[in-house]
Parts: C-alpha cells; sequence; structure tokens
C-alpha cells in the first residue's frame, strides 16, 4: 500500500495491515512525514473494511528511538505556543488514534523503543518483544518530562509508582523483565519475531470484528471513567448490539454443529 513517504511502508494482507517504520539508519525516529503517513494509514485502518487488525512494527535492528533530536530544532518565526500546538495535533493524531483505533493492534518490537517510541508501543493493544529488545523511557537523559501518552498508558499497566520510577530514571527494560513488569504479553527469538506475530494478528483478524471493537471501547472508557455504573452500563449496552450480529448467529449455529465459526465482521 502507498504512504506517500518512505520513512513508512504499509501492507495489507489476510485482513492484517502491517505499518512498519522505516528510518533504520536513524533506529526509526520519528520524522514528519512518518507521522502524517502513520495518521493518514490510521485513518484509512478505521473505514477499511479489509482491515481486521493492525501490527506497528519497526526496520532493520530497532522499533523507534522516538523524537528525532537532530531535527528538534524549531523555526526562528515558530512561537512557544506555534509548538505547543504543533506537538498536540501530533500526540492526537499518532498515540491517541493508535489507542482509540476500534479494530486490534500488535506493536512488533525487534529492538529499542524509547521515548516517544514507547509511548507509541504502548499505545497499542498488546505488545510482542524480541528478547534482544528493550524499552526505555529516556526521557530525562535529554532533558524532557515525555510525550506521547506514555504517562498515561505506563500508569496504567504498571501502577503510578513503578511508571515513575521508570521515568524518573530512565531504566533500560529488557524483554524478560518487560514480561514480568505486565509491559510486553510475550517475548520470543529474534527471528520468529514477525512469524510470531502475523500468526496472532490473523487469528485476531479471522475473529468477530464487532465484538472486538466493542471490547476496545469497554476497556478504554473503564480506564478512562473508573466508574463501575458506566462500566456495566456500557457493557450491557454493547453486549446486546453484538447479538444481534451476523457473526454472534454464526457462532451459535457453529456451535451446534460442533465446527469452528467463520467470522465475516458483521
Amino acid at each position: 500500500m502507498e504512504t506517500g513517504t518512505d520513512h513508512l511502508l504499509a501492507d495489507l494482507s489476510k485482513g492484517v495491515l502491517t505499518l512498519t517504520l522505516n528510518r533504520p539508519e536513524a533506529r526509526n525516529a520519528m520524522s514528519g512525514p512518518m507521522v502524517d503517513a502513520l495518521s493518514n494509514m490510521l485513518s484509512e485502518a478505521e473505514l477499511n473494511r479489509e482491515v481486521r487488525c493492525v501490527i506497528l512494527t519497526g526496520a532493520g535492528k530497532g522499533f523507534c528511538a522516538g523524537g528525532d533530536i537532530k531535527g528538534m530544532a524549531p523555526s526562528k518565526d515558530d512561537s512557544v505556543d506555534d509548538i505547543i500546538a504543533r506537538q498536540r495535533h501530533e500526540h492526537h493524531i499518532t498515540a491517541q488514534k493508535l489507542y482509540n483505533l476500534a479494530k486490534p493492534t500488535i506493536a512488533a518490537l525487534p529492538g529499542a523503543a524509547a521515548g516517544a517510541g514507547m509511548s507509541w508501543a504502548l499505545a497499542c493493544d498488546m505488545r510482542i518483544m524480541a528478547n534482544t529488545a528493550m524499552m526505555t523511557t529516556a526521557f530525562a537523559n535529554v532533558g524532557f518530562s515525555g510525550d506521547h501518552g506514555g504517562t498515561y498508558f505506563l500508569s496504567q499497566l504498571v501502577g503510578a509508582a513503578k511508571a515513575r520510577e521508570l521515568y524518573y530514571f530512565s531504566n533500560r527494560v529488557g524483554a524478560e523483565e518487560a514480561l514480568k513488569l505486565g509491559l510486553t504479553n510475550w517475548v520470543c527469538g529474534p527471528e520468529e519475531l514477525m512469524n510470531k506475530t502475523r500468526e496472532m494478528a490473523e487469528q485476531l483478524a479471522a475473529g468477530p470484528a464487532v465484538a472486538y471493537r466493542y471490547m476496545k471501547e469497554n476497556f478504554n472508557r473503564a480506564l478512562a471513567s473508573g466508574d463501575l455504573k458506566d462500566c456495566l452500563d456500557i457493557e450491557a449496552t454493547h453486549h446486546i448490539h453484538c447479538s444481534q450480529t451476523e457473526d454472534h448467529r454464526e457462532a451459535i449455529q457453529a456451535f451446534v454443529e460442533k465446527r469452528t465459526p467463520v467470522f465475516k465482521g458483521r
């Protein structure tokens, strides 16, 4: 699929859209063209019925080194307000889109995910890491406070105290430690990474897309509000919506006939 830039590659196969951050010479550090292309591809994925699951990964030996330090110098004509507005916009069109995308997302980490790159990985629903990969917030090392939602995502995954530790000290978290902390769902050898990721993604792509959409909204709203009544009410609404889908009727029929259901995402 055409993305408009070499900084992001896209491939759609068997319902799985694989987005590859493609600046290996810069450890896949973010660039303006990469950010815009990622935003555009996520918008397309949201509405394209052929896309049932999204993989986000990096070319070469890294996932994403975060912001490109060399390209961060603002124009002399930019005011602080201009820079803040641009940064907020970038957050909303990337990290927020990843988090809210109504389809399952998997980040596959062949190597380091640092700074905002770690934030992008954490914005996905699940993560799989090569056993040689690592994560680090890295912001304190360069005098930054953090961006792209990392404080939110990390706090939800490991709790406030551990998230503060990882931000304040910029610890390097290896794959096995990340697994213990709940930062990643799976760890495998580097040579297995993409095959295992695609295997899981294709399983999700063959699943009940409408139910997944509502599951994701249930989780996100539960985390956002923290209110049990709201959670119960939205779960009830979504549960009944799912009961009216073709996929639900197919699942019931398959259960009666003792066969594997064939979901169509309707």
